[in-house]
């Protein structure tokens, strides 16, 4: 199915930028289509911080709450996710944040899903490079909004 990856550099931190992202709890006050976000458990695993969270995305008529599985690496500024249940069939993504020399970083962002319903895929696929660039400057925005 559809997979996106992308690649950016900017003017933020590493640390800036994987501590925006990984604060899922407040995705619903920037990311288009977010329209809630829950962490329902944190657990400490030495090496990383796992943490499972509901997002609730809204998209024209459709509106679905899916659960997911964080892994929160800070030392490696990575975070992973995994699926756990909802309206995909399947669904991983993963962020890197590397420090760049001016002090900025690198961004990598991949995600791969797909929908069990066939006419909200439809829907997406339609969209999806364009969806998936605007959650991508959404974040952008944010770090503005914060460090900028």
């Amino acid at each position: 199915m559809p997979t996106h990856q992308e690649t950016k550099h900017l003017p933020f931190s590493a640390d800036q930028m994987y501590a925006l992202v990984a604060d899922v709890e407040n995705y619903p006050k920037f990311l288009p289509w977010n329209a809630a976000a829950r962490i329902r458990s944190r657990t400490y695993m030495g090496d990383h911080e796992l943490m499972l969270a509901d997002l609730v995305i809204s998209f024209k008529v459709f509106r679905e709450k899916f659960g997911s599985r964080v892994k929160l690496y800070p030392e490696e500024r990575r975070i992973d996710t995994e699926y756990l249940d909802g309206p995909f069939r399947y669904m991983k993504s993963w962020w890197k944040f590397t420090p760049a020399e001016d002090g900025g970083c690198d961004i990598e962002f991949f995600v791969d899903f797909e929908f069990k319903n066939a006419i909200l895929q439809g829907v997406i696929g339609m969209v999806f490079n364009d969806a998936m660039q605007r959650i991508v400057r959404a974040f952008e925005r944010r770090a503005q909004e914060l460090y900028g």
